[in-house]
């Protein structure tokens, strides 16, 4: 989809700047025209037609991008977006990479990694090969050291309209989602949100795209057959990480984007870290959880224990943070963090498929519950039918014992 305005129709009204919800319409003088016409942001445009509507005499037009010819086979590469925070390649990226290989294997193509940064981020693409890539395209510049929307989407999108991947993965993070979502606008691809399940349709080699809709009460599988490339943002921790080959190699593509004055309208000046998370529940290995079964808010402190005494991260199920009894940076589940511990512990958690969307990658997953039904014994390794208030310090405290 494209938006246009023609500027022999364009009276100047300013009617579509009143009409556009999202700030994306100015009035600018254009050149061989002494009057003021619109001129429309495409990073902030949604596409959502009201200046259009808005517009009497016809001047603004949204339409279809045709197909050319409808031949998508110059397409070709499964891509994976390799998210950088102070130089060092975020776990998402080589979980990514697993993924994609086996995506590349069913179509018979190769694996490419997209890496942004500065000048010495090229020391990172040695981890993409041991990972998996083929290809590593290398981004560098002084303005893509640290993310910022404008200077990336400018970067990656002329990158993709250049070497055209058949299929482009980002993680769904707050980088990657933000990212994916004016990367397809720019470009006009499809796009497919926090998937949890990607694999490839035989027949018509595209990609199936599964993700939980309707609250996750149900599983949608969603494709792109008409646009390239295929854009899936996925959870960290929903995939595993492939086996590391170190000493990998492969192709090094060196590319330096054209990023224009106009594109640097944000001025990173700080970065402050948040020193109340302790511990990165999507790093941790062993990860104790509690629900609304722990009763109360103090109750908490058992899980802690717990916790504390494996060596373990304290998670949390979303009603008790909604209750307020935890910070949200606890969350596990499909509007929290997505975690693949080696155990995880749910402690007075009944196992909705909102949180199980979260932690059922788990390899072995504990639960302790008074209801005998509850959901989450059916995706439980073990499972203890009691009280948690009752089961909490009993445990903890023999793990005090042997230790």
């Amino acid at each position: 989809m494209s938006i246009k305005v023609f500027a022999d129709k364009c009276t100047g009204c300013a009617l579509c700047v009143k009409a556009c919800a999202f700030n994306a319409i100015e009035m600018k003088p254009r050149e061989g025209t002494p009057k003021k016409l619109a001129v429309i942001d495409l990073d902030k445009c949604t596409l959502c037609g009201a200046c259009v509507s808005a517009c009497k005499f016809n001047a603004i037009e949204i339409r279809a991008e045709k197909e050319t010819s409808g031949d998508l086979s110059h397409y070709s590469g499964v891509w994976v977006f390799a998210e950088q925070r102070e130089g060092k390649i975020e776990t998402v990226a080589y979980e990514l990479l697993g993924e994609a290989q086996k995506l590349a294997k069913d179509l018979n193509t190769y694996v490419g990694a997209v890496l942004c940064g500065g000048e010495n981020i090229e020391e990172e693409a040695e981890h993409l090969f041991a990972y998996g890539a083929n290809k590593v395209y290398l981004l560098y510049h002084d303005e893509l050291k640290d993310y910022k929307s404008l200077p990336y989407t400018c970067a990656v999108a002329e990158l993709l309209k250049k070497e055209k991947p058949e299929i482009f993965l980002l993680g769904a993070t707050t980088m990657g989602r933000d990212l994916a979502a004016r990367l397809a606008i720019r470009i006009g691809a499809g796009l497919t949100a926090d998937c949890t399940g990607l694999d490839i349709d035989k027949e018509k080699k595209i990609l199936r795209q599964t993700r939980p809709a309707f609250g996750g009460n149900i599983m949608a599988t969603i494709i792109s057959p008409n646009n390239r490339p295929q854009m899936s943002t996925v959870r960290p921790k929903v995939f595993k990480k492939s086996e590391k080959k170190a000493g990998a190699k492969g192709e090094l593509v060196k590319f330096k984007p054209v990023i224009n004055p106009e594109d640097l309208v944000v001025k990173l000046l700080e970065v402050i870290k948040d020193e109340s998370v302790k511990v990165n529940l999507q790093e941790a290995e062993i990860i104790v959880s509690g629900g609304r079964g722990i009763g109360d808010p103090k109750n908490f402190k058992l899980v802690e224990d717990l916790a504390k005494a494996l060596g373990g991260a304290v998670g949390a199920s979303r009603a008790t943070v909604d209750a307020g009894w935890i910070s949200a940076h606890h969350q596990v589940g499909q509007t929290g963090k997505t975690v693949a511990p080696k155990i995880y512990i749910a402690c007075g958690i009944s196992g909705k498929i909102q949180h199980l969307v979260g932690m059922q990658g788990s390899d072995t997953i504990i639960a302790i519950n008074k209801d005998p039904d509850a959901p989450i014994f059916k995706v439980a390794t073990y499972g203890i039918v009691g009280d948690v208030l009752e089961y909490l310090p009993l445990i903890t405290g023999k793990l005090r014992e042997n230790k």
